[in-house]
């Protein structure tokens, strides 16, 4: 499947992380293989109702987990959800904790970013004749993320409202140095993917909260023991079926409507006049830009 869906109705997208390959509760369900421009997505696309509402579920690495953070084709994985109208994301990811009262399986619900990854020309859909600068002061929709604050207060789990979450490239985790110098700065959260996803997401008009899954302490904690994967496994197995729990309680509270300032994005972001648009480069981005191409 190739051609954007105009017909749908708007979906709510959730990208899964490390533990989470699949939502509970899905009616309908249907597994879609979406081709973009920017090849192929991290797995099939997951389509099913949830409370009423379209759900369509995307594992961030592919089922089974076989994709490094530095593999990831963010572009793909978004353009795809684009195309099947999603209009809201909940990006479900694992984080290293920065700070002594962020704990193992507490949530933590960043609300900025700060970019230390390699790959940023990635990280936009522009170029190649269309240029677009997006507004991305407040790189997370408070909407969607206050959604989620309230959903996990009423599940009882400990979850904190803000953050800084700060992406490095990965696979290997943090040295101490690189950690100590990461709390001295002032982040709260350290991962390896969600940025790329916010930035991508903005531009394609999706309003995106992350769901920061605390599984460790980096490496800064001495009495700790550092971050490996092997420590982490109990902690990404108990978070996944929180994940699914909150999922499941928040889904049914986010609006039919898209209508949140993240959602016409671009109305000021794209600065070539359109009779210069290239046709194919406006081609590739037509689930971003089809309300200007009418």
């Amino acid at each position: 499947m190739s051609a954007i869906v105009d017909d749908l109705p708007p979906a709510i997208g959730v990208i899964g992380g490390s533990g989470l390959y699949e939502i509970d509760g899905l009616e309908n369900v249907e597994t879609i293989n979406v081709e973009t421009p920017f090849g192929a997505p991290s797995d099939a696309i997951v389509s099913g109702t949830f409370a009423g509402r379209r759900v369509c579920f995307l594992p961030r690495h592919g089922k089974g987990h076989t994709i490094l953070p530095s593999e990831l084709n963010h572009r793909a994985n978004i353009w795809a959800l684009r195309s099947l109208n999603v209009r809201w994301i909940v990006a479900v990811t694992a984080v290293g904790s920065l700070r002594e009262r962020y704990e193992p399986r507490h949530i933590v619900l960043p609300d900025q970013f700060f970019d230390r990854t390699s790959q940023r020309a990635d990280h936009t859909f522009f170029g190649k004749g269309i240029v677009a600068h997006i507004a991305f002061g407040d790189p997370i929709s408070s909407e969607l993320r206050n959604l989620l604050f309230d959903a996990i207060s009423d599940l009882g789990i400990t979850v904190h409202n803000g953050g800084t979450y700060v992406n490095m490239d990965g696979p290997a985790f943090s040295t101490r140095a690189e950690s100590e110098t990461n709390r001295k700065l002032g982040f709260d959260l350290i991962g390896m993917t969600n940025l790329a996803e916010a930035k991508l997401a903005r531009e394609a008009e999706i309003a995106l909260a992350t769901l920061g899954m605390i599984t460790d302490y980096d490496c800064w904690k001495e009495e700790e023991e550092s971050v490996n994967a092997h420590a982490v496994i109990e902690h990404v197995h108990a978070n996944a079926e929180n994940a699914k729990r909150v999922l499941q309680k928040v889904i049914p509270s986010i609006p039919e409507t898209p209508n949140w300032s993240q959602h016409c994005s671009l109305e000021n972001a794209i600065v070539t006049a359109k009779e210069l648009w290239p046709e194919q480069t406006a081609s590739n981005l037509a689930p971003l830009i089809s309300r200007f191409l009418k």
